[in-house]
């Protein structure tokens, strides 16, 4: 039951802190590529990464730490949805390019920080 209640309360801060820097993105930058939810998912690989590779140790002193931040804040403030319905608007606007650029530079980013982590630890 207390997985649960961690992975509840994880995902709640995450999502609030991915709402956070949307509008943090959103009042301060102006850009046709959705650089908040770039932003968003860049950071989730980073903490996920550094968590999994950097920290294990702590993992697994604190049985916790997995359902609350890896499952719940990234689940929640990581958003492959978001992500793809904005690829889907710039495309339908007829933002080729800046929709291929999205796709390329989110996926090749996300993977380029786990697989970097992974090989610093």
């Amino acid at each position: 039951m207390m997985t649960l209640i961690y992975i509840f309360i994880g995902g709640g801060l995450g999502s609030l802190s991915r709402y956070g820097v949307s509008k943090l993105v959103e009042n301060n930058y102006s850009t046709n590529l959705p650089i908040a939810t770039f932003i968003s998912n860049t950071l989730s690989c980073i903490i996920l990464g550094l968590l999994l590779y950097s920290f294990q140790s702590k993992l697994n002193q604190h049985p916790w730490i997995s359902p609350f931040i890896l499952v719940g804040f990234c689940g929640g403030f990581s958003t492959f949805s978001t992500f793809s319905n904005e690829t889907v608007q710039l495309v339908n606007n007829h933002q080729w390019f800046w929709a291929i650029t999205n796709i390329a530079i989110s996926i090749i980013s996300s993977f380029a920080i786990i697989y970097l982590i992974k090989l610093k630890s």
